[in-house]
């Protein structure tokens, strides 16, 4: 058996696509995978550092205006497809599986061209142009969230790593603030911007910063792999801990009560599984997806909702800080939020995929 995923750019598609793999290795330990990618993508570090197969194609941006570069689309769109079909043809794909992004429609039609099987997975309330793409050729798609506009698309949920879905915050609670050099007894926060960071949520975290210490509210704040703050916190107690990138979020969301962070799919589908309550923050721009992912989690009672424009370190203060004050409340959003979560998406969807190789399905 040999699977090809395909999903590139960002971490909302390039982890759903590394959770499936592992759940696919997980039923079946002789299995093939190969991932396809751009060089422009985050999958150049992820994939490798996954232990999985990657295999570049060229990327290949749609504009969204009539412009120059639209004359140019064709035949490097035709260069991609190209490339993408050769390599399911010398590895001999089963199946294909998308997860959208620059190489997702290359990947689609070259399946389309070899007779490959497609499985679309969409992770987004609306989907991108690729995986719009991808279900109109084949009747096998999968969405993330419940009212996704696909056609005939089932239900699935978000496919997650195992270190997230499984991970029990309450006992692993001392062990990760230690690890991140954090007092055992105080109320913590976490503040993150995703993948690449938000320099909107940084610097209003670190404005508030005084007021949290002063509180007895200890902080722990990934500001970016690409980020620098214009200042540094003050030391002193409790502790105001930065680091530009932590490859255990795990262990980041054991150390915290509650968290400060964007909207992407992925961060709301990891903090509902392992039941964090969060005040969200959307990006404001795009097409307002990140505030669909969230809305759902905060009607529920498991968040905060706030516009980027409109956060600030009063805001934080006045809204973030009474709920860390506020262990029963705490106790009652986390509980809000693991209602909203699902754990075993990875295993369900490597399930189907695999009939569908199989050609049961």
């Amino acid at each position: 058996m040999r699977v090809v995923l395909a999903g590139g750019g960002t971490a909302g598609h390039i982890e759903p696509a590394l959770a499936l793999a592992d759940a696919l290795r997980q039923l079946d330990p002789g299995i093939g995978i190969t991932c396809l990618g751009t060089e422009r993508g985050l999958e150049t570090r992820l994939v490798p550092a996954r232990g999985y197969e990657l295999e570049l194609v060229p990327a290949v941006p749609l504009p969204r205006s009539l412009t120059p570069q639209l004359l140019t689309v064709p035949g490097r769109l035709a260069g991609a497809i190209g490339a993408a079909a050769g390599i399911m043809e010398r590895v001999r794909a089963d199946v294909l599986v998308g997860f959208g992004g620059y190489v997702a429609t290359p990947a689609y039609l070259g399946a389309r061209r070899r007779g490959v099987p497609i499985v679309v997975h969409e992770a987004n309330p609306r989907p991108g142009l690729a995986n719009r793409l991808g279900a109109r050729l084949t009747d096998h798609v999968f969405i993330g969230q419940r009212d996704t506009p696909l056609s005939g698309a089932e239900h699935i949920g978000i496919p997650l790593r195992r270190g997230i879905t499984s991970l029990d915050r309450l006992s692993m609670g001392d062990k990760a603030r230690s690890w991140f050099g954090l007092e055992a007894d105080l109320p913590t926060l976490l503040v993150t911007g995703g993948s690449q960071g938000a320099r909107s949520i940084n610097r209003a975290a670190l404005a508030a910063a005084p007021a949290l210490r002063r509180a007895g509210i200890q902080v722990l704040h990934i500001i970016g792999p690409n980020n620098t703050l214009e200042e540094e916190p003050p030391p002193g107690d409790p502790q105001y801990v930065v680091l530009q990138y932590v490859d255990r979020m795990d262990l980041a969301y054991a150390a915290a009560d509650f968290a400060l962070c964007r909207g992407g799919a992925i961060t709301c589908a990891e903090l509902t599984a392992v039941g964090l309550p969060a005040a969200y923050v959307p990006l404001p721009h795009g097409n307002g997806e990140q505030r669909l992912n969230a809305e759902p989690i905060v009607q529920a009672g498991g968040g905060l909702l706030v516009d980027d424009a409109e956060l600030t370190a009063e805001w934080i203060i006045h809204n973030v800080l009474p709920v860390l004050s506020d262990p029963e409340r705490v106790v009652a959003m986390s509980e809000a939020a693991s209602r909203m979560g699902s754990k075993d998406a990875d295993m369900a969807l490597a399930r189907r995929v695999l009939q569908i190789a199989r050609g049961v399905a």
